[in-house]
Parts: C-alpha cells; structure tokens; sequence
C-alpha cells in the first residue's frame, strides 16, 4: 500500500511539471518574442533579492512567461510583442505590478525595489523561509536550518533526508544508490579523520550542519576520489553583526539527550564563531539471519537460526572555534580548531537455534559480546583568502592537519543454553586499536577571462597514516592465548599529489567548460606481523567536459563527463574480522585495487511559477568494482551434543549416544570484479501549490549490470583439503527508489513536515535485497515572540526501516537476514535564539547566497 501511495504521489507531480511545460511555450521561445529585462532588489538594504517570481501576462490575465530572478536580483524573459501585466513577488515583501506596459522589442524595465510586507512578517512569519532545496543544474543544495525532521539527530539523519542520497541500516551512504561517494565537510576530507567515516556521521549533530551540496558529477577543480559523486557537508558559520547564536537542548526515547550552541560575534574586521555539544544516545537495534547449509549436492545438512540484539551507548562531546580575520577589504585568514570526544559501549547478546537436518531443535547457543569503544579526534585547519581587483579573481589556500585515535575493545563469552556440560564453553577478547594522522594542503586559484570566462587552476596534496592493531585471544586453561587467525596489524599509508586546471566560458545562451585533473597515488598496504608489504603506486589522468545550453532563465540542459576513482580503505582493507558472530564474519581485502568510473550526465532544469523539476540521465561504467561476495571459509564451528543425559551418583552427567554438529563458518568479503554497468535516470521536483504548503520529492531508476568471475581456495580445517570454488557474477538488476516532503503552515502557525521513502527491492550475484519503506513526521511551533522553536519529530513511524537480504549460494548456504540499525525514534527539541530572529536570518541566508554562488561557475 505504502508503495503504490508512493508512486501515485511521484506520478502527479511529474505530470503536474509537465503539464505547466507543455502550457507555456512563450516562455521556449520561438518566431517573433522580444526580451524583458531587468532587476529585483530590496528596498531598506538594496540587495539583490533572488528567486523573485516575475510573471508576465496578458490584460486579460493570462500567463505567457514566468521565472525566477537570479542570484543577482536579475531576470531575463521573452514574450511576443503587446501589451502586458508584469508582476513581482517574493514572499514576505509586498508585490509590484507594473500594468498595461506596452512590449515592442527588447525592454529592459530598470530595477524594481520591493519592500518588506510588516504584516506577513508579523502574522505568517513562518512562510518567509528559503525553500529547503534548491537544485541548481551541477549540485543541489540542502538547507538543513528549516528541516525539522532532524533536530536533535545527527548528521547521518541529514544526509537520509537530502534528495538523491540514502542511508542504509549499517549507516553506508549511498547517491543513486551508489555507494562509492566522497563524504566532505565544509570541502576538506581532513575533518573526517578516522577511517570510519560511518560512525562519525553518526555522531556529529545535526544542529551544526548549516547546508548539504550534493555534487553528482564534480569537474577536475574536485579530488577525483568518489565514483559516485561528492556530498560536501557544510557547517555553520555565522556571520551576523554584533554577539548572536542559538541553544538547541533535546531528548528523546529511546535515549536521546543533548544540548548544543552555536555562538557567533562578528566585528568590522573579525568574525569569531563557535559550535558547542554534547549528547547522550542509546540506539538498540536488531538483526537475525536464519541460513540452510548445504553439501555439494544441495542437500540440508543443518539449519541455524541467528537471533542478535545490541544497544550502541554513546557519550559524545564536540567543540570548534574558528577565527574569520579581515585583515583588508581583499584578504581574510580562517583558523579553525576542532575537538571530538566519544565514549560509549555496544554490548551484543546473540542467540544461536541449531537444527538437525530433518528440522528437529538441537539445541541453543548463547553468545555475549561486551563491547567498549573510545575515540578521540583533533583538527587544525587554516585558509586563506586573496582577493583581487577585478571581481572573481582570487587565490585561496588551504591547510589542514588532524589526528584521530580510536580504541575498541571486547570481551566475549559463548556456552550452550541448559546445558549440563561446559566444556565447550568458550570465552574470548579483542582489542582494536587505531591511530591516524591526516594532513592536508591545498591552493586554488581563479582568474576571469573577458566578461563571462574564467580560468582556474590549483594543487592538492593529501597525505595519511593509520595504524591498526587488532589481537583476539583465546581463554584456554585459565590463560589468555593469541589467535593468529584474527589478529593483525596494519599499516596504510597513503600519499596523493595532484594538479589541474580548468576554462569556462558563456557565449550567449551556450556555456562550456573543460578542465584536466592529474593525481599522483602512493598508498603502501603493510602487514606487520606477517612482514607482508604492498605497494600501489600509480598516477591518472582525470578529465571532466561540461555543455550547457540556456532556453530562457529558468530553464537549462547540461550535458557533463568526468572521470573517477575510488580508493579502497579501512575495513575494506583490515584483514581482522569482528567476533559478534563466528559463524558469519567480515573480512577485509589488503590486495583490494582502485576502481575508476567513467560518469557521463545528461540534466534539465526548468522552472515555473510554482513548479521546478531537475531531472537528469546519468551512465556509469566503472573497472574493477568492489563487490561483496559470501564464501565458504574452511572453518567449522563443531558442538557435542544430543543423545541422554545420564546423571551420576557423584552429580555428574554423562551424555550418551551424542553427536558432532559442524557449522561451517560463512565468510564475507570484498573483492574486485571486472567491470560494473549503471546507468538511469531521476527526477526531482519542488512543487507550492500555496504559500503555506511546499511539496518536494524525488524518483530514482537505475540499471545495475556486473560483469565478472570469481575463483576462490580454502582449506577444509578438518581434512587439510584445499577447495577451489567458482562463483558467475554476470548479472543485471533494475531498481528504483522515491521520496516524498511535505512540509505544511497549520493553523496557529504550527508548522507539520511528512518524509516518506520508498527502496525497491534489488537482485545481487548472490541473492536479493528486498523492498524498504519508512515514514518520519514532525511538528514544530515558534513561541517566545519567535525567539524560540519547539520540535517533536518521530523517526521511522511504523518501524519498517530494515535491511533485508536473501542470499543462495549452490552447494554451501541458502540464507535470509533482516538488520534494523536503529528503532523508531521520538525526539523533542528546544531551540532558543538570542540577539537575531528569522528577518535577520533570511537577509543573512540571502547575503551568503550571494557569497556562495558568485564562485562558482556551472559544475566547478
């Protein structure tokens, strides 16, 4: 049911879009129109003022064009020569009308000044705000600071609510449902220190994301690191004069307690800012996998059933302060500190149901795994920023270095349930600790060409050390006794260098822009304890050509290639396998090579007076893809049991007539395949069909095909055997994903957001994914004159958010799993503002959007 209303919601929107298209074919263009010009700006502070609605019509009041002013207050629309009514509207400002304006030939009407609208500002304060999406044709741009859906989150709940971006249960974001994305913050990768970029997503609060810019094909100005695209997470940074900021407090069950600031003062020639936190969360999730073992001839030999519960405890404490200093009008230097602090626990309680068989009950195997984590993280970063005579031209440099340390340590306990004899209960530790030290550096510089060209050019030098120490132990006769089989230690080292250069220019509704990116990659993979040693050293060529053709000022084709590539790291790589599980485990793959992605995009941007759709084709072939194969691993995890117990007259048991149940332990890993076809197409739409209504949403097909074999050897730890084994992975999925955002002005200006997203399910070399749907709500009232917001929102309503897998591999295991990361999530939240209110914010928001886009030039 949730599927259909899903794709009923999507349908009309698009033929909404569509609809509006095929009725406005003055604005296209075509035999005989004129141009009318001209620019929008405020009255009281006379800045531009973008997105105003300009719409021209006939006396009689018909629509012939409509759009959108630009980020310098500017439009440009053509209409048939006569006589027209031209309106101007932006919310929250009183409208313009300039009636019966006679249209002959080109016209440029000068600048209009809107002025502020003291009673929609008083009474419906609240639809003054920026629409949460803004999709521009080489990046859309997520403004977190109205979604209410993630307050009291964190930044992995943000990226699962950016269109075009997922997160799955175990916290992977995907773009297009393609997981090999580089994940940015605020442009640099330093600030992510840690290889496990997962957890720290999970643990950064929302409240300090300021926007998401969601890149799906980044120009050779971009690291080439990402086959799938870049997600740049940008923080807040304020920028108001004087002493201003907000408090954000909030709780929620399951567990979630936390406070954060951000502080901002702001002189003539400084801006100091600060973000503050500290949180408490519990998030209890949940998996089971029931698996059928196989002999070689497809026959049931076992059955278990994996039933595991865990609660991730986290005390997290994050503090930056960073310094803007205006040393001169043309020069600005940034410093910024950053620390992070982590503790917490993830204790796991595992329950293993054996059956014969003919599906007769064995018996029950318990498995505890005590979990403690710590983790820590420092970042310097500097910048500075020369700007010079002519507008656009600058130089900006920047720097960065940070270190991270991560301790996880484990103490783990594993008996059979009720059982008379505990000789076989085993009790184990594990220790992983890690240390990694990033540094970054990096100068770009832009020159303007004439009047509508530009030049860029730039360095960028990425250099990082982590160390892994993993030990697991074995208690054995009261002694604590190394095991080989999971124990490592890892050493990657990774030097990148690398240059480019790029050109763009605009002649008359044609764009174009062509750029050429070299890196330089040094990347040692060393185990130490083995004395084993890899070195990866190579250098690319990395491409990237833009076209662009604008039909009228809202509406626009590109046409885009880039190159990429996509470096194995972290786990991916660490040959050391968690113990939560010892009949299924993940291992890494230290002999994992690069893969690299040709990205060709084909995108459509148009914008109506009420309606703007973004919709885009898209191809990606990538050469030697990770992909995540399950194997025999040659182990067995072996238990006596069955038959009579028989009790002794000295109070022990003998156990008669038993038997040797072997489980064979289930390996996953990753591996390189041949090659990896992706290619579909997306629509996202931003629809207000009123004022205090704003709909946005999304839909996503894609066509995956791999191509590719995979011969793999084992040795049978009970015969000595060596086992050579072949998997196809020759194969083709299609699937599709969609998102709704509803975002309501009720009565008593309450405001009410609806988030729904749809996975369809998926076929993989090994199985299928199944179906995923979730729903999340939120409401939201300002009080205290507007100075303050108050915010309950529920995450995953119906408690369906699952990752769900079936997997059937000939001769070895036929298996199902359901994994819920976290459960349903109820959060209140508190936001209090001091010395600035939502007129301030959205000049604010306007001012920085001005700053933003003037850098930028189609996808650099």
């Amino acid at each position: 049911m949730k599927k259909h209303l899903y794709t009923t919601f999507l349908l009309v929107f698009m033929l909404m879009a569509f609809t509006g298209f095929a009725q406005s074919p003055a604005q296209r263009g075509g035999g005989g129109t004129v141009k009318v010009t001209g620019k929008v700006m405020e009255q009281d502070s006379k800045q531009p003022l973008e997105f105003t609605n300009v719409i021209i019509q006939t006396t009689d009041n018909v629509t012939v064009a409509g759009g959108l002013t630009d980020a310098n207050g500017q439009y440009s629309l053509e209409v048939k020569p006569g006589t027209y009514n031209i309106k101007f509207d932006f919310i929250s400002f009183k409208p313009q009308v300039i009636s019966g304006k006679q249209i002959t030939g080109d016209t440029n009407l000068g600048v209009i000044t809107l002025a502020p609208d003291a009673t929609v500002l008083k009474d419906v304060e609240i639809t003054s705000e920026r629409s949460t999406v803004e999709i521009k044709l080489d990046k859309r741009v997520y403004s977190v600071g109205n979604d209410m859906m993630v307050k009291g989150g964190t930044v992995s709940d943000v990226l699962d609510n950016v269109p075009s971006l997922s997160v799955d249960a175990e916290g992977n974001v995907a773009l297009r449902g393609n997981q090999s994305v580089t994940i940015l913050i605020d442009g640099r990768p330093s600030n992510l220190a840690g290889s496990n970029v997962t957890e720290v997503l999970r643990l950064l609060p929302a409240d300090s994301v300021d926007k998401v810019e969601v890149i799906t094909n980044p120009s050779a100005r971009y690291d080439a690191e990402g086959g799938g695209g870049i997600v740049n997470i940008i923080l807040k940074k304020g920028k108001a004069n004087g002493f201003n900021g907000s408090v954000i407090a909030n709780t929620g069950d399951p567990a979630n307690h936390g406070i954060s600031t951000n502080l901002n003062f702001r002189g003539d020639n400084f801006n100091l800012f600060s973000n503050l936190g500290y949180n408490y969360r519990n998030n209890p999730g949940n998996s089971f996998t029931n698996s059928r073992y196989l002999d070689e001839d497809n026959n049931t030999t076992s059955y278990t059933n994996e039933r595991r519960t865990n609660e991730r405890l986290r005390k997290g404490y994050n503090a930056s302060l960073g310094l803007e200093w205006f040393i001169d009008s043309t020069f600005t230097w940034t410093n910024t500190v950053s620390l992070r602090r982590n503790v917490g626990g993830n204790p796991a309680k595992t329950y293993y149901d054996n059956y014969f068989a003919d599906g007769s009950f064995n018996n029950t195997r318990y498995r505890y795994n005590d979990e403690d984590d710590k983790e820590s993280n420092v970042n310097y970063a500097t910048s500075f920023l020369k700007k010079f005579n002519k507008k656009g031209h600058e130089l900006k440099v920047d720097a960065s270095i940070s270190k991270n340390m991560d301790d996880e340590d484990a103490n783990i306990s594993d008996m059979i349930l009720n059982a008379a004899d505990t000789s076989d209960d085993t009790y184990q530790r594990t220790r992983n600790d890690q240390d990694e030290t990033r540094g970054l550096v990096q100068a770009d510089y832009v020159l303007p060409v004439g009047e509508n060209g530009k030049f860029e050019a730039g360095y960028r030098g990425s250099f990082a050390t982590i160390t892994t120490d993993a030990v697991a132990e074995n208690l054995e006769s009261g002694e604590w006794v190394n095991n080989a089989n999971y124990s490592n230690l890892l050493e990657y080292k990774e030097k990148v260098n690398a240059l480019y250069t790029q050109y763009g220019n605009k002649i008359g509704k044609f764009s174009y822009m062509a750029g050429l990116r070299w890196e330089d990659s040094n990347i040692d993979v060393n185990q130490l304890n083995l004395d084993d040693y890899h070195n990866k050293h190579y250098n690319n060529f990395f491409p990237s050509a833009f076209l662009g053709y604008e039909f009228s000022n809202g509406s626009n084709l590109t046409l885009s290639y880039s190159r990429r590539i996509n470096r194995p790291r972290g786990r991916f790589l660490n040959p050391f396998s968690g113990l939560q599980s010892n009949i299924n485990i993940f291992r890494g793959n230290p002999e994992l090579n690069p893969s690299k992605t040709h990205a060709i995009d084909l995108a459509y941007l148009k914008k109506w007076d009420k309606v703007t759709l973004s919709t885009s084709a898209y191809l990606n072939v990538t050469d030697d893809s990770f992909q995540f194969v399950r194997q025999l691993s040659g182990d067995y995890v072996t238990q006596a049991v069955g038959g009579e117990d028989i009790v002794n007259p000295d109070g022990s048991v003998t156990v008669v007539d038993g038997q040797d149940v072997r489980t064979p332990v289930i390996l996953t890993t990753p591996i390189n395949l041949a090659s990896e076809y992706r290619f579909g197409f997306e629509f996202n739409i931003n629809y207000n069909p009123f004022k205090w209504w704003r709909i946005n949403s999304n839909f996503n097909f894609f066509r995956n095909q791999t191509k590719g074999d995979y011969t793999f050897s084992y040795q049978d730890s009970d015969t000595g055997e060596t086992i050579t084994d072949y998997q196809d992975f020759n194969f083709t999925a299609y699937t599709w994903t969609s998102r709704i955002n509803s975002k309501i002005t009720l009565p008593y200006k309450i405001d009410w957001q609806l988030n729904g997203q749809y996975e369809a399910p998926q076929k993989s070399a090994q199985g299928k994914r199944r179906a995923q749907a979730g729903l999340n709500t939120a409401l939201s009232k300002d009080i205290l004159k507007d100075k303050a917001t108050i915010a309950l929102n529920v995450q995953d309503i119906f408690n369906s958010r699952k990752m769900k897998n079936e997997t059937y591999i000939a001769g070895q295991v036929q298996s199902y799993s359901e994994m819920q990361w976290r459960v349903r999530q109820v959060t209140l939240s508190f936001t209090y503002r001091f010395n600035m209110n939502k007129n301030d914010r959205q000049k604010e928001q306007q001012r920085q959007r001005q700053d933003d886009g003037g850098g930028d030039y189609m996808g650099g």
